[in-house]
């Protein structure tokens, strides 16, 4: 079994809400009976237990992506059910459409005409092996590379953050970004601190796939760095964008959330505390 969380918006990376009178929407009677026994309170406790799917209100094409967490702390605020989770790193982001396309095989009942499950924000039980259909449907085992040399599977180290930034006089921004993830219990490379295969794009990209936080300096708009931003996010990673000028954020991805810092010390000081406070949300 697992738990399908449908949300109007897209789901923030650790904790949100649901509201208390979509609790256990479209799920089957067997379901309801086993988690609202007796007609009574819904059991948290007992949902908190099951796998869960967070997937946004569907649009085709709309280039959504569903999540896979565990939900570890539910409790009833008002009108809402308030949710604190985390995503599981090790499965990257499925698209909305691929869900969509699978969705009999997940247990979500999608009518011909007029409003489906994945059209409206619910939280409902699905009595399917979750694991079982992304591993043979959603996202079949093995992968291959024609460019760079990676493991068959992603193996992503929660506590492995990286770094992606011009190299040439921006020592002082890597330590700032490397304090932040130290302070809260990660570890922090760049491509010019890992040496574990003759090509460095083999370097640069396993880092990337295996870093569950990618930090992307887009300052002075260099093409690597760039090109290492599309495989950060092209992969599924949690990145935040830094740059010392707002201009140098390629125009398509403008409407993402950026940090902005000055190069002296006292910018350097606020971006550290700034990336902390965003990596400890993150994590």
């Amino acid at each position: 079994m697992y738990s399908l969380l449908v949300s109007s918006s897209p789901w923030h990376p650790r904790r949100d809400t649901m509201p208390i009178d979509r609790m256990l929407s479209h799920s089957a009677e067997a379901a309801i009976s086993r988690f609202k026994p007796l007609g009574g309170a819904v059991d948290l406790d007992a949902l908190m237990k099951l796998p869960a799917l967070f997937a946004e209100e569907y649009a085709p094409g709309a280039g959504q992506y569903a999540r896979v967490g565990r939900i570890t702390r539910a409790q009833v605020i008002g009108r809402e059910v308030h949710i604190e989770y985390f995503f599981e790193q090790e499965i990257a982001p499925i698209l909305m459409d691929d869900v969509f396309a699978n969705a009999a095989d997940l247990g979500i009942v999608i009518p011909r005409k007029g409003f489906h499950e994945l059209s409206t924000t619910h939280w409902a039980v699905k009595d399917v092996d979750l694991f079982e259909m992304i591993l043979t449907r959603l996202r079949p085992a093995g992968r291959e590379q024609k460019v760079f040399r990676l493991p068959a599977t992603p193996a992503v180290d929660r506590l492995q953050l990286s770094a992606m930034m011009p190299f040439q006089s921006f020592d002082a921004v890597y330590q700032a970004i490397k304090d932040a993830a130290e302070e809260n219990g990660m570890r922090c490379d760049r491509a010019d601190t890992v040496w574990a295969t003759p090509a460095i794009i083999d370097d640069v990209a396993n880092l990337i796939d295996r870093s569950s936080i990618v930090v992307i300096d887009c300052t002075g708009k260099n093409p690597n760095v760039y090109y290492e931003l599309g495989l950060a996010h092209a992969w599924g990673k949690e990145v935040i964008m830094i740059t010392q000028n707002s201009s140098d954020i390629p125009f398509d991805i403008q409407h993402l959330r950026h940090i902005r810092y000055l190069p002296n010390q006292e910018g350097l000081a606020d971006l550290r505390t700034r990336l902390a406070e965003r990596i400890r949300d993150l994590i």
